[in-house]
């Protein structure tokens, strides 16, 4: 099993989990989308969301916990406990299933460098594209990289920090289309 960090405020991390044997966590729309509110209710509290995509067996995300010196790492687990028993209870029953849902509990690694923080962020926008669902990461619903081409909208994105690294949107457009090694 892979050493999993410690959750620390005010610190970047990429979080990610898997279905179960071979379960799917999203089946049809009405799953991300249930998926994705219960990010908005659990996870933004205590989080800003820079990327995340979901894809049917499994999902990442790319966060920075708030700032808070008294929340201690139990204390930052209970959101994301919450949101996996959260999902997997309506998920179970809607579908009629027992049992895990998850493979394991949240995985998560702490994101010590730019360079790792960016490999990320386009690993994480063309994970759809490396598993084959779609060609490009614009067709991908279920992810954050049409926030970031779509700036003016609202969204629970927090993008601002992200496109710092970036010189515009087409920058960041050929970023994503550009071939990246990921070593980890």
């Amino acid at each position: 099993m892979d050493k999993l960090d410690v959750f620390e405020a005010d610190t970047i991390y990429h979080v990610y989990s898997h279905g179960n044997a071979n379960d799917l966590l999203f089946r049809e729309k009405t799953n991300y989308v249930f998926f994705l509110e219960r990010i908005k209710t659990y996870l933004l509290p205590i989080c800003e969301i820079y990327a995340y995509c979901l894809i049917p067996n499994h999902f990442h995300l790319l966060l920075k916990l708030n700032e808070n010196t008294d929340q201690q790492h139990s204390d930052l687990m209970k959101p994301f406990s919450n949101l996996l028993n959260s999902y997997a209870k309506a998920y179970n029953k809607k579908y009629g299933r027992k049992g895990a849902l998850f493979l394991d509990f949240i995985k998560r690694k702490r994101v010590e460098n730019e360079k790792y923080l960016l490999k990320l962020l386009h690993y994480i926008h063309n994970n759809p594209v490396e598993h084959g669902l779609v060609a490009a990461a614009d067709s991908w619903p279920y992810s954050s990289y049409n926030a970031y081409l779509e700036m003016k909208k609202k969204s629970n994105v927090s993008r601002d920090y992200m496109m710092s690294y970036f010189d515009d949107i087409s920058d960041f457009i050929a970023f994503h289309k550009s071939n990246i090694e990921y070593d980890f």
